[in-house]
This record gives C-alpha cells, structure tokens and sequence, in this order.
C-alpha cells in the first residue's frame, strides 16, 4: 500500500516594519505548541495547485486578501518527526511585502524576526532560510523594491537593504549602484522632502527582474 501524507503550504511573509525585518505570524491557541508563534499555514486541496494554495492561504489564513505580496516557492520540508501528530509533507513559500497594516485576523501579527527565537513545529528553521533567500535575493534581483511602496526614494530602498541585511551602507556608494543599474529604478518626476533636507527624486521599481551588475554584500 502505497502510504497517504498529507501536504500543508506554510507562508514566510516578510516586511521592513519599524525599522525591522519582521514576519507575518499567529499565536497558536491548541496545542501542539500552545501559545507559540506559527506562520500561516494549510493543507493544500485535491483541486488546488501548490501557487494556488499559497495565494488562498495568504488571503483566508494570513488575512492579506489583495495585497501587494510577491509568493514564491521557497522549499520543501518532509522530515519524519516535525510534526508530532503526523507524518507531514510541507512546501514553504516566501512572501516579500511592503510595510502592510496589521491583518485582521485574530492572533496575527507582525514580529521582528529577531524576537522570533522559539516557534511552533519547525517554523523558526523555515523562517531563517526564507531570510537568508530573501537577503540573497536583494544581491541579483528586483525584489529589494518588493519592501517599498509604489513610489520611493533611493534613501527609503538603502534603509530596505540595510534592515534585511543587517548592516549599514554607504550612501553614496548605494545611489551610484542602484541608479546605475540597468531597469531597477524608474524616476517618476516627482520629488519628497519627507525626509527633511533637500527635495529627494521619487522612483518606482523598473521592469528588470535581475540586476546588472549585482548588488553584493561583501
């Protein structure tokens, strides 16, 4: 007989909030793991396909129906003894956000990560290589705009590195890099000064999905 394991989608939705990285949980209120921090999570439908799921389970279960979340399959967890109940099959999904309102479902919300140091089942293993995925991803793609709203400034996308890698960036350095990279940024003609100081340009993310050259860390 061919053995029956049920497959779940778990969600790492990441956001700079407050000046911090911080994931998008919920308080479990049975137990296993009472009290605990979890992501957002379900078991996938026999109708449903994996990205299908992951998109319902951002609007029932994480409370995000419509936002601008970018969802994309992270890994696959499937070692015997992480869920004690059952044998569990779970496919991750990392989702990258701007700075979103708390969601209204009871028992959500958003943590730094670094305070996340004891989770539910294997939630906090999850949730670290949804981190080292997403601070990877900001070195050859896009996505470092995916934590900024529809417009920003070059210092508003500096501070998105600077959180999600942890560490501080020269400025200048950083604006040459960005505005020199082909397709990453979009100048809308407008200017803030939000930030006190001079009139900053405001830009939107550009169509190029990888960067040239890179943004590295080191």
């Amino acid at each position: 007989m061919v053995p029956s394991v049920p497959v779940s989608v778990d969600l790492v939705v990441l956001t700079v909030r407050c000046q911090a990285l911080s994931a998008l949980v919920w308080r479990r209120d049975n137990p296993p793991f009472l009290r605990r921090w979890s992501l957002s999570g379900g078991f996938i439908q026999l109708d449903e396909d994996l990205p299908d799921a992951a998109r319902r389970i951002l609007a029932e279960r994480a409370g995000l129906p419509g936002a601008p979340v970018h969802l994309e399959q992270l890994q696959t967890y499937g070692y015997p003894d992480r869920d004690p109940r059952q044998r569990v099959l779970s496919v991750a999904y990392l989702g990258l956000a701007p700075d979103l309102p708390a969601s209204e479902k009871a028992h959500m919300a958003w943590i730094p990560a670094a305070e996340l140091t004891v989770m539910a089942f294997d939630h906090r293993r999850i949730m670290l290589d949804a981190i080292e995925r997403a601070r990877a991803k900001l070195e050859y793609t896009s996505l470092g705009a995916a934590f900024c709203p529809p417009e920003f400034t070059v210092a508003d996308l500096r501070r998105v590195y600077e959180i999600v890698w942890g560490r501080l960036l020269d400025p200048r350095n950083f604006h040459r890099k960005v505005t020199k990279a082909e397709g990453f940024l979009v100048e809308t003609g407008a200017t803030t000064t939000r930030d006190g100081g001079r009139p900053a340009k405001l830009y939107k993310r550009g169509p190029a999905e990888l960067l040239h050259p890179p943004m590295l860390r080191s």
